[in-house]
């Protein structure tokens, strides 16, 4: 396997094509989900990672050398900080380890929420702009 830092992936199915099954695996589970979740989303590449946007950046994930990155934005970790309780996080990104099941119906839910939060920022920058008016 190539190393993944130094390609400049075209597509998701490139990006998870270039990690060994163990960590390919759990790329397409996340994939499928978001997919599966947030159909409206498109998918994209972005910073060299798989991405979603749906009004405006939705989430990213990625493979690292021991865990998988989930990245739903510092406002999903703030509202499922008791559900992440068993997972190392930083301000914005949470490490599922590959060793692991990816926790499917946590990143459901995260999925979800961060639907609901770009619906809601749309709907307020509208509301602003009609204010304005």
């Amino acid at each position: 396997m190539e190393n993944p830092e130094k390609i400049k992936f075209k597509s998701v199915d490139e990006y998870i094509a270039s990690f060994p099954a163990n960590f390919s695996e759990k790329l397409e589970c996340i994939r499928k989900i978001v997919n599966r979740d947030a159909p409206a989303a498109t998918e994209v590449i972005s910073y060299n990672m798989p991405a979603y946007k749906y009004k405006g950046m939705l989430l990213y994930f990625a493979a690292h050398s021991s865990h998988i990155g989930f990245y739903a934005m510092k406002s999903a970790n703030v509202i499922f900080k008791e559900d992440l309780k068993g997972y190392k996080t930083t301000i914005g990104g949470i490490q599922f380890p590959v060793d692991k099941d990816i926790p499917v119906e946590l990143v459901s839910k995260i999925v979800r929420y961060r639907i609901a939060e770009n619906d809601e920022k749309e709907m307020l920058k509208k509301q602003t702009k009609q204010q304005k008016r």
